[in-house]
């Protein structure tokens, strides 16, 4: 049986053997929570194209294209070197196209390859990053 793949306009960061996909238009910050996701020790799969394969039931993700591996734009400063995870088994999607209108909000989810993957959308608080790097260590409350 062959792997399904796809790639996602999407940013992708490691933290611990899992990984966050960064959904949103451009312009829309994937790269910018990607930087402060690094700068929390996070680990850089890809930048604003993400390789996602689903196989046994699992999402991963790489980098597309090997010569942008470890690359990361950061607007009015170019094109920055971060530190290089190869592929990540895909545990949470943040959309940030979509602001989060709740302040305790519901268990999300969306479906990418028909496999369902835990989604947070953007809330409006500055501790967002610091809170995903919770999230993906520790986990969420039922």
């Amino acid at each position: 049986m062959t792997a399904a793949s796809e790639i996602l306009h999407a940013s992708c960061v490691a933290v611990e053997g899992r990984g966050i996909l960064v959904l949103g238009p451009s312009g829309a910050g994937k790269s910018a929570l990607a930087i402060r996701l690094i700068a929390l020790g996070a680990g850089l799969v890809s930048d604003d194209r993400t390789l996602v394969v689903a196989e046994a039931g699992q999402l991963t993700a790489t980098c597309p294209n090997p010569a942008m591996q470890g690359l990361i734009e950061a607007r009015g400063l170019g094109i920055l070197r971060a530190p290089v995870v190869d592929r990540v088994a895909l545990a949470l999607a943040v959309d940030l196209s979509q602001r989060e209108p709740d302040r305790l909000p519901p268990f999300r989810t969306v479906t990418i390859l028909g496999i369902p993957l835990p989604l947070v959308l953007h809330p409006q608080n500055d501790h967002f990053p610091d809170a995903l790097m919770l999230y993906l260590r520790h986990g969420r409350q039922a």
